[in-house]
């Protein structure tokens, strides 16, 4: 299968930056891996610099994946600390306001808007994910991993969904 179709319908920019910057503070590496995978295929454009060129290399594709599934093993540790706290939180902030800067490039948009709003959303997404993941367990009695896990789905659900509603724009 060449992709994925998405659930959703296309998205403008800001959408898209809203909604993988949320991803970010949910699974930071999710929308970063997502987004390498679709430059290396050439159906996306994070930018001309020295980073965006290496970002798509095959190198950088690797790192990100390697990124992202440490990320999901790491989530389950007892000794990883919340992503509220000020080191995770930060950088969810700065990787969420670099994948809406991407998206914005992409769309020909302006970068420094989507940084902006993928910041914000990452925000949003590490705040409502941490709360939703103690509510749950509260009320369910469910094990944090258990709970870890299916936010993962959620994470890369939503991420696939956006992505590829990007991809689908006219």
């Amino acid at each position: 299968m060449d992709r994925v179709p998405s659930l959703l319908p296309p998205l403008p920019p800001p959408a898209r930056a809203v909604l993988l910057g949320f991803v970010t503070g949910l699974r930071s590496q999710v929308p970063v891996a997502l987004l390498a995978i679709e430059y290396e295929r050439g159906r996306f454009d994070p930018g001309g610099g020295r980073l965006a060129r290496r970002f798509g290399s095959r190198q950088g594709v690797l790192g990100a994946v390697a990124a992202f599934a440490g990320e999901l093993v790491a989530d389950k540790l007892p000794v990883t600390p919340p992503r509220t706290t000020i080191g995770p939180l930060l950088q969810r902030l700065a990787t969420g306001g670099a994948v809406g800067a991407a998206v914005h490039y992409d769309a020909g948009r302006p970068r420094a808007l989507g940084a902006l709003l993928g910041a914000a959303g990452a925000g949003a997404g590490a705040y409502a994910g941490t709360r939703a993941r103690a509510l749950l367990a509260e009320r369910t009695g469910l094990p944090g991993p258990l709970l870890g896990a299916a936010e993962d789905l959620v994470a890369v659900g939503l991420a696939v969904a956006v992505v590829a509603s990007g991809l689908s724009r006219a």
